[in-house]
């Protein structure tokens, strides 16, 4: 193979055949066009390699190494970059696309024919002087024969004309630096003293005259219809979007363009089937999705972009929270955490052409479940997210190794996706809502974007585009009778968000969270007292873990978080309105509930970037002692009528339980699969002592089923859908307290790709923002 230089180019401008190329500034002008063509920075290393090898066959290989090296691009790339530069060279219009400059040797590479000329810096000088010299036949002595004082002087007149060239580019640079910094300091001078700008809504109303129109929303919905979108993603390019409709019930994939058009059916799906989870391979040719039947089978397939016959990549019966994306050179999938016949702890790889499948080397405990893995659009880092019940998103090496986390704290994520290299965007629920949040990966950096009910965003690898599932849901209070299910009643109706109803052990209070008085909140009432309803003023709750109360119904136990955002764990006095912040000693708590007695609590948190854990403290006489902790822990319940402590994991589904001191041989597990990871909170402890459980099956939305023994499931609600934070069963178990969705129904949103702030370098560029005057 002819080794091809790729060293510095002899100089910045070359002749090839009858046209210039410019390499700073990527123009090639062409003879007769009314304008210069700029390249592509990939295009221009195309041409310099060709022009090295001037004459010669040049390999696809050797292009490859040389313009693309360290990855695997596809022939795509290359043909595109030969087709601009041909535009290029016919931009004059004297020949078709520029073949008589570039030859194309079939199934080998490329040749270009025309003659390549460097252009020399000498060319571009005032050589008047040298001419003059050699017209007259003097001799030019050499400068290094010469004391240095006197070598100028000495000098022949091209000589003297390059020194004389070499201070004046100087002293050009040196003007050119001052004029810099005096317009920098200019500027910032001139951002202190500038008035403060109004907005167009505080212009047209500051005299209390104008009127104007509602602000214009950063998104747009192209799906606003009556319905469910969801698992949204966007293609390649950002021209379109593939998404699960779920209206009717069932669940077929559509695809449909970011510009509102109507969408089309991707592929029919069975009528036993549910077809979720589009991905786009990296060239924007194929999707690959999953299909759940009505037996309990799962596969993945891979289909087409426009259609067709879908192909099977590999069989994922029994996963739970299955997820997916394709590798970076599209010859495989890239999964997360499996449950199942075909499932593995952790993430690995999938070949699509042979079947084999590669687990990655990374660290990660035994108990972790990384979920949603991502490779960044360079191909150089994976992201994923770990155990999302109360995790975050991490991100290492694209070949494993090490893994940091990049989000702060424990959350209840819903979905993110790659801003570039260098930054995340993630849907994270907050209160009574899931918002969209975008991170620095080098600062650590959080910014909200400003799109409420926002969440599973999806950005275009190539495009500006983030396309994510708007949700708005309305939920209600309501008492159903477990006797007959279509007596439901709703309590305390409002226009908000309303959840978590914890009823108390004397029947007759009740607490809930809710955002009826447009800031989320605890509340409580009296059952049958509608004039008692009150919230409690300053507590700020958490939505994903209800409150719990004490034996006597005197008190309650709230996760919530401070004003800078810190959590902690609150007991609360509701009918008095009161409450403090417990001093328990974990750096993170989620949870914490009442034991044996109001001295022991058992509390569910994380140390640090360390393991959930549920630990059992006593606070009497005003210390707290742990006693004993189970790491692992994602949702814990006291059952007073046995004194036991049951609880969920973040490793798996299913219910566990153990004695009152939480020992090590008293462990036991009460259910393999229910709860699910998904609702490991849908599940509450009765006075008698039995488990319900709430989920949803096909053809009813919220059905009952008793975790500890072996009893019928009982379906409570057949269409509004259940929310999954917490639901309580009354004391005397005829009853349940939950919140149904009174309105619901989902849209695919999308919007430009958030502009991240630069960070200058130089001058007092980087201290412009500081700078700015005061609003004041």
């Amino acid at each position: 193979m002819e080794i091809i230089d790729s060293g510095l180019p002899p100089s910045d401008r070359l002749h090839i055949g009858d046209c210039l190329i410019v390499l700073p500034s990527r123009e090639v002008h062409a003879p007769g066009a009314r304008r210069p063509v700029r390249l592509t920075p990939k295009a221009t290393g195309v041409l310099l390699v060709l022009a090295r090898g001037a004459g010669n066959v040049v390999t696809r290989d050797e292009l490859f190494a040389q313009v693309w090296p360290d990855t695997l691009p596809t022939n795509d790339v290359l043909t595109q970059a030969v087709t601009q530069l041909r535009k290029a060279f016919s931009a004059g219009g004297a020949f078709p696309q520029g073949q008589e400059y570039i030859e194309t040797i079939a199934k080998t590479g490329y040749r270009l024919l025309a003659p390549v000329a460097w252009e020399q810096e000498e060319e571009r000088m005032p050589e008047a002087g040298a001419a003059a010299a050699v017209e007259e036949g003097r001799p030019v002595p050499a400068p290094d024969a010469l004391a240095p004082d006197a070598q100028v002087a000495a000098a022949s007149p091209v000589q003297r004309g390059r020194e004389l060239w070499r201070r004046a580019r100087r002293r050009l640079l040196l003007a050119a630096g001052l004029l810099l910094l005096c317009s920098s300091v200019t500027m910032a001078w001139l951002l202190w003293q500038r008035p403060v700008k109004e907005d167009a809504l505080e212009a047209a109303t500051a005299d209390g005259t104008g009127v104007i129109g509602s602000p214009e929303r950063p998104y747009r919905l192209i799906t606003a219809r009556q319905g469910f979108g969801t698992f949204p993603a966007l293609s390649p390019d950002g021209a379109l979007v593939a998404f699960a409709d779920e209206s009717d019930g069932g669940s077929t994939l559509k695809v449909q363009s970011t510009g509102s058009t109507a969408s089309t059916t991707l592929v029919a799906t069975p009528a036993d089937a549910l077809d979720r989870f589009p991905a786009w391979s990296p060239d924007g040719r194929e999707i690959a999705f999953a299909r759940f039947h009505a037996d309990g089978s799962c596969e993945v397939l891979v289909i087409g972009a426009t259609g067709g016959s879908a192909r099977r990549a590999t069989a994922c019966d029994g996963a739970e929270m299955l997820s997916f994306d394709w590798t970076p050179d599209g010859r495989g999938l890239v999964f997360g955490s499996m449950t199942g016949s075909q499932g593995a702890p952790g993430i690995r790889t999938l070949d699509l052409a042979t079947g084999r499948w590669t687990a990655l080397d990374y660290e990660r405990d035994d108990g972790d479940f990384d979920y949603a893995p991502r490779y960044s659009p360079d191909g150089r880092q994976l992201g994923f997210v770990r155990n999302p019940q109360v995790g975050g998103v991490w991100v290492m090496a694209a070949g494993g190794g090490a893994a940091r986390p990049v989000t702060g704290g424990s959350a209840e994520m819903r979905g993110w996706g790659w801003l570039g290299e260098d930054a995340i965007v993630f849907g994270r629920r907050v209160d009574s809502e899931s918002r969209l949040y975008q991170v620095d990966l080098h600062t650590g950096l959080l910014k909200d974007l400003g799109v409420d009910d926002a969440q599973s965003p999806s950005v275009a690898s190539m495009g500006k585009l983030l396309a994510f599932v708007h949700r708005a849901p309305q939920f209600g209070l309501f008492r159903i009778p477990l006797d007959h299910p279509e007596r439901k009643e709703r309590l305390f109706a409002s226009s908000g968000r309303d959840a978590q109803p914890m009823v108390a052990p004397d029947g007759q209070q009740l607490v809930f969270t809710s955002s009826r008085s447009g800031t989320f909140a605890l509340w409580w009432a009296r059952l049958g007292q509608p004039d008692s309803l009150h919230p409690m003023e300053g507590l700020r709750p958490e939505a994903r873990q209800s409150p719990d109360w004490s034996a006597d119904s005197q008190k309650v136990l709230v996760s919530g978080r401070d004003d800078a955002g810190k959590p902690g764990i609150y007991e609360v006095a509701p009918e008095q309105g009161q409450w403090k912040r417990l001093p328990i000693p974990v750096s993170e708590p989620l949870q914490a509930i009442y034991g044996p007695s109001p001295d022991l609590l058992f509390v569910i948190g994380r140390e640090g970037e360390g393991p959930v854990t549920l630990s059992l403290f006593d606070r009497g006489g005003g210390s707290w002692q742990r006693l004993a902790q189970v790491p692992g822990a994602s949702q814990v319940r006291y059952d007073r009528r046995t004194q036991r402590v049951l609880f969920t994991r973040l490793a798996g589904g299913g219910l566990w339980s153990a004695d009152a001191g939480l020992s090590p041989d008293s462990l036991r597990e009460l259910s393999e699969e229910m709860p699910s990871r998904w609702r490991f909170r849908t599940w509450a402890v009765g006075s008698d002592g039995r488990v319900a459980y709430l989920h949803q099956e096909a053809g009813c939305t919220v059905q009952m089923s008793r975790l500890d023994q072996s009893q019928a499931p009982r379906c409570l609600e057949a269409s509004a859908a259940g929310s999954t934070n917490g639901f309580s069963v009354s004391p005397d178990g005829s009853a349940i307290y939950v919140a149904l969705a009174v309105s619901d129904g989902t849209d695919i949103g999308v919007m430009p790709v958030p502009e991240r702030s630069s960070r200058p370098l130089l001058g007092v560029l980087k201290w412009l923002p500081a700078l700015r005057k005061p609003d004041s």
